[in-house]
């Protein structure tokens, strides 16, 4: 990637001249079944180009409870564009409800906002990044077209979820009028997401992008890590779910962890605490990067949330699990050994 970004022929991307972004643009549209894709900066930027160019003030958009637009993308389509959010319960994969959609629909009535847009996930990383089956997006997608609805796919691991049902990643694409997916993450560029979708929604997203600051100029050394990405990088992202997998087997034979392995199906691994383990995530994570420099990410005050990628294979799993093991059955926190001890 490095190679290539040194090599890159730029251009001024606002006026459309940079010959590495158009070629990554064409790229990214083609591998996911689209007419037109846009190099934006980043998945956040792309979901809020996506919504505030299918959707406006005092819209409506319906989401998933815990989806990432919703949670963690601080509130942009509300604060930046005045979009209504109609957050829904989500089954153990991250689905909604088709019914419970088609009733969150607002009726013609000025008292409330106009339904605009559905807006999905896959894969769904509060769900252990579960890969969320074409079907799912087929039904939604009926209940979109009888009620005059745009679909927008939060895809940004998408390709961890296509890779892990066998699918091309169209089968699922085809199903939603916009998709936004990330360079980075699994993909391992350094930065950069694409939106894709019909070239008429992606004409309007370029002011989009623009109003919200994203336009770049010589930015093809980005594009040129992006088709490497997008040409080298997504068929071994199978080898990330396998060390998923590793890890959370790993995990559930340490004592006082809890984990669910047959959750595990791309590459993200949620574990917790058990009851009667006396003291916080936290303070484990902060045991293992004082002890052996490991770092662990928190996802609650007793829960973690570990991602496999290239740079974590199987030397790293096992040391992420030597380290927690050793962390657990160690004395207190903030005693010699820094380990915090159960009780």
């Amino acid at each position: 990637m490095r190679e290539a970004m040194a090599q890159a022929r730029v251009g001024d991307d606002v006026f459309g001249e940079d010959p590495t972004i158009n070629e990554l643009e064409t790229l990214a549209a083609a591998k996911v079944g689209k007419e037109a894709g846009l190099f934006v900066t980043s998945g956040t930027m792309g979901n809020l180009v996506g919504t505030l160019s299918q959707a406006t003030r005092g819209d409506q958009a319906i989401v998933g409870q815990d989806t990432h637009t919703f949670r963690a993308e601080a509130g942009g389509m509300a604060a930046l564009g005045g979009v209504v959010p109609c957050p829904l319960p989500t089954d153990g994969l991250g689905q909604m409800d088709p019914a419970a959609i088609e009733a969150a629909i607002s009726p013609d009535d000025p008292h409330y906002p106009r339904t605009r847009l559905i807006m999905l996930e896959n894969s769904y990383g509060a769900r252990n990044g579960a890969p969320l089956p074409p079907d799912y997006f087929a039904t939604v997608a009926g209940v979109a077209r009888r009620r005059g609805l745009a679909v927008h796919l939060d895809g940004a691991r998408l390709f961890n979820a296509t890779v892990a049902l066998g699918v091309a990643p169209a089968e699922i694409t085809r199903h939603v009028d916009t998709v936004t997916f990330c360079l980075s993450k699994g993909l391992c560029a350094p930065a950069g997401s694409l939106l894709c979708g019909p070239a008429e929604i992606i004409y309007g997203a370029r002011r989009v992008r623009k109003m919200l600051g994203g336009g770049m100029r010589q930015a093809g050394v980005l594009a040129a890590a992006g088709i490497v990405a997008l040409e080298e990088m997504v068929d071994r992202l199978a080898e990330d779910h396998a060390h998923a997998q590793l890890l959370a087997q790993g995990l559930a034979r340490i004592p006082g962890v809890a984990v669910d392995p047959a959750a595990v199906r791309t590459n993200i691994v949620f574990f917790s605490l058990q009851e009667g383990v006396r003291f916080t995530a936290g303070e484990v994570a902060e045991a293992c990067r004082r002890e052996a420099d490991v770092w662990l990410g928190t996802a609650g005050p007793r829960r973690f949330r570990a991602v496999t990628h290239y740079w974590v294979g199987r030397r790293e799993v096992a040391t992420l699990l030597e380290v927690l093991g050793h962390v657990l059955a160690g004395p207190r926190v903030g005693q010699a050994t820094g380990g915090p001890q159960r009780e």
